[in-house]
């Protein structure tokens, strides 16, 4: 029988002052005249609370368990929206005590007196785009800060009292060796973060990277050994691997992301914000998205005109959504939660899951959807077999 799961919140807030050539998120430079000041914190924190007004009905009753502001470079908004947003979003949605609430920042884009002011306001989780620590890299990527300025703003941030950081990492960078790539773990671990991310660069469709692709790119043999070697590096720090790129001190993992994995509810607002939602009165899962560019998103916001789609999950899609999320956690989750997230019988996915068992991909265990060591290196082999 499906039950409904806890319920987060993403905020998405599309501008960043630059955007890099891997990206292929919903990110928009921001081409106005006057910088920084001259974005539209009001009007999009306004359009922010008619979407989520438009929305309201889908989560009535329920409690909100964690925030993240995503984008983007959420921290080109100052303290004063994100306190504002929180406000008027509290006054809206009831948040569980002591709700992680998220933000993403750039080290690039950062002021580093705000750091305090997004304490103040209610964040209480920093995560940091560093990517790298070596300067030449850096530049290749297409970043706007430098190390030094990546170990500033983490160092900022912990003098303002937040202490529950991630940094983002990537590996298998244009002219990156494995001794670089271990170098870029030790200078984040000497910063002390609660959680990292550390992940693979790749080159995503419709990025200026897939369309001309930087030289010097490690091979497939290279990028695994730098993933392996970093792993080590981590784990003898005291960072447990939890997830397929993530990784955190005990009690540290990010609160948000494993609702997303364990198939959990999040409403989604912003421009291009994607939702999943367990519907109350009829249980059926739905997937939102709202419209991507920010001028179409400003001009619709708490319309239906705001919406780019809905989409009804089906029982044949179910299992594939499930598992594209779950089986990324190296604990996976307990069978029964399949049955409570989906509504479906175990006996819906019995024959995927004996060829991955029969593949060694998941541990033969009757009541767990666990990966095996060999699985986590063919994740996306072990997902496909319950796509249909």
């Amino acid at each position: 029988m499906l039950t409904t799961p806890p319920l987060s919140l993403y905020v998405h807030l599309p501008w960043c002052v630059r955007k890099c050539p891997y990206c292929d998120f919903n990110s928009h430079e921001f081409r106005g005249e006057g910088g920084r000041g001259a974005l539209p914190f009001d009007a999009y924190v306004d359009a922010l609370i008619a979407d989520l007004d438009f929305d309201l009905p889908l989560v009535w009753g329920r409690t909100i368990q964690t925030l993240f502001f995503g984008g983007g470079t959420p921290s080109l908004f100052p303290p004063e929206a994100i306190d504002r947003f929180l406000q008027l979003a509290s006054a809206r949605l009831r948040f569980a005590p002591n709700a992680e609430i998220t933000l993403e920042t750039n080290p690039g884009t950062v002021e580093h007196g705000p750091f305090a002011g997004y304490r103040a306001a209610g964040v209480n989780r920093l995560s940091f785009g560093v990517q790298s620590f070596d300067d030449d890299c850096l530049q290749r990527l297409g970043r706007i800060h430098s190390s030094g300025d990546a170990e500033r703003a983490v160092k900022a941030a912990q003098d303002a009292g937040i202490d529950n950081l991630n940094i983002d990492l990537m590996y298998a960078l244009p002219g990156q060796s494995l001794a670089m790539a271990l170098v870029d773990v030790e200078s984040a671990l000497a910063l002390q973060p609660a959680h990292m991310s550390h992940y693979q660069l790749t080159l995503e469709p419709n990025t200026v990277f897939a369309a001309r692709p930087p030289a010097g790119i490690p091979d497939e043999d290279g990028a695994w050994d730098m993933q392996d070697d970093c792993q080590a590096l981590l784990a003898a720090a005291g960072f447990a691997q939890y997830e397929v790129s993530a990784y955190a001190r005990e009690g540290r993992q990010c609160a948000h992301n494993l609702n997303y994995w364990r198939f959990g509810d999040y409403l989604g607002i912003g421009a291009g914000a994607h939702g999943k939602l367990t519907l109350g009165a009829t249980q059926q899962v739905m997937r939102r998205w709202k419209h991507k560019h920010p001028s179409q998103y400003l001009a619709t916001a708490g319309s239906e005109a705001a919406i780019g789609g809905d989409e009804i999950l089906d029982a044949t899609r179910l299992p594939f959504d499930f598992m594209l999320n779950a089986l990324r956690l190296n604990e996976g989750v307990p069978l029964a939660m399949f049955e409570a997230r989906t509504g479906l019988p175990r006996s819906a996915i019995e024959a995927p899951l004996q060829r991955a068992r029969a593949n060694g991909w998941l541990e033969d265990d009757a009541d767990w959807l666990r990966p095996t060591e060999l699985g986590r290196r063919f994740t996306n082999d072990v997902i496909g077999l319950f796509l249909v």
